[in-house]
């Protein structure tokens, strides 16, 4: 009612509400789009450093640290879900609302203002009637003074006829008359409109801006009930959002240092045995020169002994041997390659270019000698270049060999119960058909039972196969015995009894091995049966032809001497630094300098 005078402005008033209404709607769907988009940041990155499945990532989460990374990661996973609840809730509980309670306001707010416009319009037109009422009154009372006046002045002038002044009298008095109903008229308008103008400014209107005021009071209610539903949102979400800090918070604490160092000496530890100690060598006695396990694997030269390969039989030199032989070729030598000569005829230079060689004693001459007699790598040249190794994991040290097969075991006996589980479950099949024709041919799971059979014993013999390989690593089992198959023509000449003894006199009691033969013989040793495990493999392919422009006397380790003149296969490119690997046959192979031949390369070469 205080304002009854102030409906324009009150009209402005409701529209800036509905404007801050709107405005507020707009705040929150922008807060919502804010966490849609963080949760969606969140779960590529939790998906980005997720490990890829089927590799090499996969087997590093199996420490406690970075499992405790990957629950890290999961969680965060679950952490962005709960965003994703704050911009659902959000959006269906305040926007989605608001918004339709913004348009029922305007509906309400414009019926308001229509019913006081009315009303304004209604209480102007009552009035108009009373202003029209009075003018009317007003002029009839001027009209009838006028004809009196007039009346009075022809009554009292002798001149005119007594006809004209009965005229003039009746005149008068139509004109009183019609002043007095004038003056009646305008008596009912003005207590018409008295009444309407205080039924408008003591009801209507009051009750109108009664209306209004409730509707902005819902108004002004209802946005900050809105307010504390995005406060509400939130607080809900905070005891799960605290669980995915607090299992994060576990992960982190469930990492053991100690648990990890255990896993990384399990899953490389070799089980080799550690060198025993350098004997003296007596130079002033060269002929009784004793030759340990620790002088045949340092003989390179650098003095480093890292036995990786080999497998775990009693007191084996050969597997630090042949990783030296093997490394040696599988790499190119580390000296740069020697220039070509300058003369024209390298033949006629009686100390021809020569590759680098180091200092080496008369034992690492010897050893060399035996290194390049027949290198066969045909399982290492697979795993250099990504090719599987041999099936029962020789090329892998004892222990890792040993899990390896391990797990070949207890796959292969997983399988085998899959394949056991299909067949007991067929045999029931066709029970119920034999004693329920209706339900089924019986003769018609035969052929599936037959092909189970099949499979299980195939597994089972894989089986027998793995644990035979498994219980020689483990030692339950013998080794293969290859004994004379593996030793030179001087160990043919000796008889059962002295390679027996030989054999057994090999491991020294701290664990060590000893050779008890002569250098010389050592050296004419060949290839152990850690040779014969990779020659099921297939040498490398050629990929051209070459021709030796100058002679070179390889001398050096991984090195082929090449004559003048003479035609090779070439079966590996220069990688840029200057050597090239070629073949002279199945058993001669090595690296000379890229400058001393002149390179063919097959088109169609691989």
């Amino acid at each position: 009612y205080s304002l009854q005078d102030q409906f324009d402005n009150l009209e402005k008033h409701t529209q800036w509400g509905i404007d801050v209404l709107e405005k507020y709607i707009k705040f929150v769907k922008e807060r919502t789009e804010i966490e849609l988009s963080y949760a969606k940041q969140l779960r590529n990155l939790s998906k980005k450093y997720q490990p890829k499945k089927n590799s090499k990532e996969e087997e590093e989460y199996r420490y406690t640290s970075t499992r405790a990374f990957l629950a890290t990661l999961n969680e965060m996973n679950d952490y962005a879900g709960q965003h994703e609840v704050i911009s659902e809730n959000m959006t269906s509980l305040i926007t989605a609302e608001l918004t339709r309670y913004v348009q029922e306001l305007k509906q309400e707010r414009k019926s308001h203002f229509h019913d006081g416009r009315k009303a304004q319009q209604h209480i102007e037109t009552c009035w108009k009637q009373l202003e029209a009422s009075k003018r009317r009154f007003e002029r009839d009372c001027k009209e009838a003074d006028r004809a009196q006046q007039y009346f009075e002045k022809m009554d009292a002038d002798i001149n005119v006829t007594k006809a004209d002044v009965e005229k003039a009298r009746q005149q008068a008095q139509l004109r009183h008359q019609m002043a007095e109903d004038s003056k009646a008229e305008y008596s009912s308008t003005l207590q018409k409109f008295n009444s309407e103008q205080h039924e408008h400014y003591y009801t209507h209107i009051p009750n109108i801006f009664q209306k209004i005021q409730e509707m902005e009071e819902r108004r002004i209610v209802r946005i900050g009930e809105s307010m504390k539903t995005f406060a509400e949102v939130d607080r809900q979400v905070i005891p799960i959002i605290g669980k995915c800090l607090d299992e994060i918070t576990k992960a982190a604490e469930s990492v053991d240092h100690k648990n990890d160092s255990q896993m990384v000496i399990e899953a490389f530890k070799s089980g080799f045995e550690p060198p025993g100690d350098v004997d003296f060598e007596d130079f002033t006695q060269p002929m009784k020169r004793t030759v340990s396990e620790s002088s045949l694997s340092n003989s390179r030269g650098d003095g480093k002994s890292e036995p990786k390969f080999g497998s775990k039989s009693k007191g084996k030199l050969w597997p630090f041997i042949k990783k030296n032989k093997l490394m040696s070729l599988l790499t190119s030598p580390h000296q740069p390659p020697p220039p070509p000569p300058a003369s024209a005829s390298p033949s006629a230079v009686p100390n021809g270019p020569q590759s680098p060689k180091q200092q080496k004693e008369p034992l690492s001459h010897r050893f060399n000698e035996f290194m390049t007699s027949k290198p066969k790598i045909h399982c290492f040249r697979s795993l250099k270049r990504g090719g599987a190794g041999p099936e029962d994991f020789s090329n892998l040290p004892p222990e890792q060999r040993r899990k390896k097969l391990q797990q070949k075991v207890d796959e292969l006996n997983r399988d085998i119960q899959k394949e056991m589980d299909s067949r007991d479950a067929l045999t029931k099949m066709k029970d119920v058909y034999i004693k329920n024709p209706q339900m089924g041919d019986a003769a018609s799971v035969d052929h599936r039972l037959a092909e189970l059979g099949q499979n299980i014993e195939k597994l089972r013999l894989e089986v027998q196969k793995f644990e035979g390989w498994l219980a020689e690593v483990e030692g339950r089992l013998p080794a293969r015995s290859e004994q004379p198959r593996r030793q030179s023509g001087v160990y043919e000449a000796q008889n059962a009894s002295g390679v027996n003894s030989c054999a057994q006199d090999r491991e020294s009691p701290d664990g060590s091995y000893t050779e008890e033969q002569s250098q010389e013989t050592e050296m004419k040793v060949p290839a152990t049966d850690f040779d014969d495990e990779f020659d099921d493999e297939e040498p490398l392919p050629t990929i051209g032809t070459c021709k030796a422009l100058y002679t070179f006397e390889g001398q050096n380790e991984g090195t082929i001497s090449v004559a003048e003149g003479e035609m090779l296969y070439v079966i590996e490119e220069d990688k840029g630094d200057g050597w090239t690997r070629i073949r002279r046959n199945e058993d001669e192979e090595g690296y000379v300098p890229t400058s001393y031949v002149e390179v063919y390369l097959d088109k169609n070469a691989k």
